[in-house]
Order: C-alpha cells, then structure tokens, then sequence
C-alpha cells in the first residue's frame, strides 16, 4: 500500500518545484518580522532557506533583516542586489536608496536614481515619490520640474496610502507654487492638500492651516478656515509651536 504525504495547511502555498520555499511578499514579510522581533530562528531559517533557494520575496526581506535587526550592511546589500537583479520592485528602491545614500561604500547617485526608476517604472509608491523628488531637486539627475511633477502624480494616483498622502503634500507645495516654473494656481495646491489632509497626513493640516491663516500664494485669507486646521494638526501631535501663535 503507497504511503499517503500529508502537508500541513498552513504550509500549503508555500512550497513550490524549484524553491525551498516560494513565498509571497507578505509571508516573507511576517518571517522576517518574528525573526527580528520575536528571535524565532525557525522562521529566520525558512526565510532564509527561501532566500538562497533563489526567492526574490525572501532576499528582500533577508536584506531588510540585515539592515535592520542585524545592522550589517553588507549582507543586506547582497540579498538586496540579488532581489533586485530579478525584478523585485521593493528590492530595487532598497538598492537605490543604498547608492543615493552610500550604504555599504554604494554611494553613486546616477546608480542610485537607475534604481529607484526601474523601482518607480513597475509602480512602487515611494520610488515615485524619490524619483520625484530626484527631478524636483536635482540629485543624481537634471533639474525638470515636469518629470517630478509627472513621478508625484503616480504616487498620488495609486501609491499605498502613506506614500499617497505624501505624494499629494508634496504636490500641493510644488506643482502650483510660484518658485517654480510654470503658472501658480492657489485652488489646486489647496486641492492636493485638501487630499492628503482627508488621508490623515498632519503635514497636509498645516500646510493647510498656514495657507488660510497668511493668504499665501494667492489663497483667500480665512482665520476660521485656519483654526481648524490647527486644530486638526496639533490633535495628531503636530508641534503647536510651529503653527500660528495666535491659534495657540
């Protein structure tokens, strides 16, 4: 009589021909997190059996835990080069940030903004957002005011909701304000602040609050308008101190 195999549930969909482990981006996830939080070795040794089996998920994650928990940039660097050399979007903005900001000797800024592009390119939220800001500010590439604008925009479109509401601040204070080029318009940059705010975002609160309360950039003056603001900021810890002292 042939000898039944029985897996378990919980480890089916983890499993495939060819991988250790073949895991979601969540599941690696949540192993690096009880890993790093929790000092579960098992769950540590899945990930990383995952990892060298050639897992892009796992790699990046394996990276994460080395710059994180172990702060050991070496070997972060490694399993996030290898994650990134095979498309993982996650793993690519890793490795830019790691050229943009000299991790582990990386620092090459032309390297690093490649990088958040091919990042940026498959819709990962914040390297749009730091391709954006790369075109606002000049690093690692030309000055272009229409690029970065372009790069918020699909942040703001579709990034998960943190980088979205981060996208859309950096919208309203750049896309329509008079430093930069092309014509202001007061009602769109109280637009994206208006929609970062309804996302939470306390940065977007007291954009919103400096705006009614001074009459910048065209903005109608509106103390009222002001107040709430306020008050809606420093309710989610904003530092009062940085608001109008009138409100405080």
């Amino acid at each position: 009589m042939r000898a039944r195999i029985v897996i378990p549930l919980a480890l089916i969909g983890v499993f495939s021909v060819g991988n250790a482990y073949a895991l979601t981006n969540t599941q690696a996830k949540d192993l690096m997190m009880a890993a790093a939080h929790k000092g579960n070795d098992t769950d540590l040794a899945k990930l990383e059996s995952a990892a060298k089996s050639g897992d892009a998920a796992a790699q990046m994650w394996m990276g994460r835990y080395y710059w994180g928990a172990k702060k050991d940039d070496k070997k972060a660097v490694y399993w996030i080069r290898s994650a990134a050399a095979q498309g993982n979007a996650r793993a690519e903005y890793r490795l830019g940030h790691a050229y943009m900001y000299g991790l582990e000797g990386l620092f090459n800024r032309v390297k690093g903004n490649y990088w958040l592009e091919k990042s940026a390119a498959q819709g990962y939220g914040w390297a749009e957002i730091a391709v954006g800001s790369d075109y606002n500010f000049g690093v690692g590439v030309p000055k272009d005011y229409v690029k970065a604008i372009y790069w918020y925009k699909q942040a703001a479109a579709h990034g998960p909701l943190s980088s979205e509401r981060r996208a859309e601040v950096l919208l309203g204070g750049i896309e329509y304000s008079p430093s930069h080029s092309g014509p202001h318009n007061a009602e769109k940059e109280i637009y994206w602040y208006m929609e970062a705010a309804a996302h939470g975002s306390r940065n977007a609160e007291s954009n919103l609050c400096w705006a009614y309360y001074t009459g910048r950039d065209g903005v109608p003056k509106d103390y009222s308008k002001a107040k709430y603001w306020y008050e809606k900021a420093v309710a989610q810890g904003w530092p009062a101190g940085l608001l109008p002292k009138a409100f405080r």
